[in-house]
C-alpha cells in the first residue's frame, strides 16, 4: 500500500504534526507513506515541498483575503495530480488545507483519479473561512453576515456566503471519506455539507513509549525547578493566539491567593509568552520545542496542565499530557471533554467562566491525592484509547476497503 498525505507542513503546527504522526506509524506498519506540505522541517526521501513562489502567492493571497474568497486564486493543487508521490500512490489523505498552499476547488481533480480520506483538523472545510465558528451555526444553513470575520482565516470582505456555496459545489463533484480525530468534530461533519459523506471518528495518536510519566523530581531538576514548587503548565504552538486563552490564563491566576504565587511557576512552551510574562509570578519559558523528549520533561515536572482554549478539536497537547500523567483544567469546549474527563483526568470549568477556571486550579494544586489518582488514570486512558497502533490500524482498515472498492470500479 502506498499512501499520499497532503498536509500544511511535516512538523510545524497540531495539524502537521499528527498528520507526521500517523506517517511514521504507518511506516513502521510497512506500508509506503509519503507527505506532500509547503513547509517541511525535516529532511527525508518521503517527504517532498510543495512549491511556493513567495511574492505571486502572497499577491494571491493578499486578494482572496480582501475580497473575502480565501485561497481562491491560488494555482497550488490543481498540479500535484501530475507529482510522482501522487502518481505512485494507491490513496490519498487530505489534511489541513487552509494554510495558504492550496485552493480547495483542487479536490475534485484530486479525488477524480484516487480515493480521497479528508481528516479534518478543524471545521474550515464546511464554513464560510473560518477555523472555528464558535457560538455561530450559520455553517449548517449558508453563511453570510459573518459575526467573526477576523478569526482565523481573517475575511476583509464579508463574502461567506459565495465561499460556503462554492465548497458546497465542490463536494458535490467528488467522493469523499471523512475522518475526524474527536466525536464533537464529527457531530459538527453530520449536521454540515460534509453529511452526504461517510464521517469516520478516528482519535489522533500519540507513542505511548516516548510519551510516558518521567520522574517528577528528576524532571524538575533537568528544567532548573526546585521540588517543593507547585507547577502549573500552559502550552500551544502560538501562546498570544487568542484562541488558545492566554488572557484568561492571565487573570484566573492573577486572582491566586498571595500565598499560592509565592509557590507557583508557571512553565511554559510555545511561541512568544504575550502577558504571562507580567503576571508577577515565576515563569519558564521553554520557546517552542519540536523534540518530544523535552516536552515529556514538561509535563512530567507540572502538577497541571492548565489549557484555557476557547475552541478546540481534539488538542494533541492534551494526548500528551495524559500519556505522561498529568492531570488537566479547561473549558467544556469542543473536543476537550473527550480528554479532560472531570474528577478522572482533570476538571471542565464552565464555558467560559474564570471564576470557575481558577478554584478548579487551586483545588487540584491543594489535593495531591486527586491529583495522584488522576495521573494514573490519564495513563491508562492514554495507553487504552490514543496510541499510535490503535489509530494506525483504524485507518488501515478504512484506506483497505476504499483501496478494494476503487479497484472494482475501475
Amino acid at each position: 500500500m502506498k499512501v499520499l498525505h497532503i498536509n500544511q507542513s511535516d512538523i510545524i503546527g497540531g495539524a502537521g504534526i499528527a498528520g507526521y504522526r500517523l506517517h511514521q506509524g504507518l511506516l513502521d506498519h510497512g506500508v509506503e507513506s509519503r507527505i506532500l506540505a509547503p513547509r517541511l522541517a525535516m529532511e527525508d526521501y518521503r517527504l517532498a515541498k510543495i512549491k511556493r513562489r513567495r511574492y505571486i502567492d502572497g499577491a494571491l493571497l493578499l486578494a482572496g483575503s480582501v475580497l473575502g474568497l480565501n485561497y481562491l486564486f491560488l494555482y497550488h493543487g490543481f498540479g500535484i495530480h501530475r507529482h510522482p508521490f501522487y502518481r505512485d500512490a494507491d490513496i490519498v489523505n487530505l489534511h489541513n488545507l487552509h494554510s495558504g498552499y492550496f485552493n480547495y476547488l483542487a479536490i475534485p481533480g484530486l479525488a477524480r483519479r484516487k480515493p480521497v480520506v479528508f481528516t479534518l483538523h478543524d471545521m474550515w472545510s464546511f464554513t464560510g473561512h473560518c477555523a472555528y465558528s464558535y457560538d455561530c451555526e450559520k455553517w449548517v444553513t449558508g453563511c453570510g453576515s459573518c459575526p467573526y470575520p477576523d478569526t482565523y482565516p481573517r475575511i476583509r470582505l464579508d463574502n461567506t456566503r459565495i465561499e460556503w456555496k462554492l465548497k458546497r459545489r465542490v463536494y458535490s463533484k467528488c467522493n469523499l471519506n471523512i475522518v475526524t480525530p474527536s466525536r464533537w468534530l464529527a457531530r459538527l461533519a453530520a449536521k454540515s455539507m460534509l453529511k452526504k459523506f461517510p464521517i469516520h471518528h478516528i482519535p489522533n495518536g500519540l507513542n505511548i513509549d516516548v510519551f510516558k510519566p518521567y520522574e517528577k523530581k528528576l524532571s524538575r531538576d533537568r528544567l532548573g525547578i526546585k521540588a517543593s514548587s507547585n507547577v502549573l503548565m500552559f502550552a500551544a504552538d502560538n501562546l498570544t493566539d487568542p484562541r488558545k486563552g492566554s488572557e484568561l490564563l492571565h487573570e484566573a491566576i492573577t486572582g491566586f491567593p498571595d500565598e499560592l504565587k509565592r509557590d507557583t511557576i508557571i512553565l511554559t512552551f510555545g511561541k512568544s509568552v504575550g502577558e504571562l510574562s507580567e503576571i508577577g509570578m515565576q515563569t519558564i519559558e521553554l520557546g517552542y520545542i519540536e523534540d518530544d523528549a523535552t516536552k515529556v520533561l514538561a509535563f512530567s515536572a507540572a502538577d497541571i496542565f492548565v489549557f484555557p482554549s476557547l475552541a478546540d478539536n481534539l488538542p494533541l497537547v492534551l494526548q500528551e499530557s495524559m500519556a505522561c500523567g498529568t492531570p488537566m483544567v479547561a473549558f467544556d469546549v469542543g473536543g476537550i471533554p473527550e480528554l479532560v474527563r472531570p474528577g478522572i483526568t482533570g476538571y471542565l470549568a464552565k464555558e467560559i467562566s474564570i471564576y470557575d477556571f481558577r478554584n478548579m486550579i487551586i483545588s487540584l494544586l491543594r489535593d495531591k491525592t486527586k491529583r495522584d489518582y488522576m495521573a494514573t488514570m490519564c495513563r491508562k486512558i492514554a495507553v487504552d484509547e490514543y496510541s499510535i497502533e490503535k489509530q494506525v490500524n483504524s485507518y488501515l482498515r478504512l484506506y483497505n476497503e476504499l483501496i478494494n472498492e476503487h479497484e472494482k470500479i475501475m
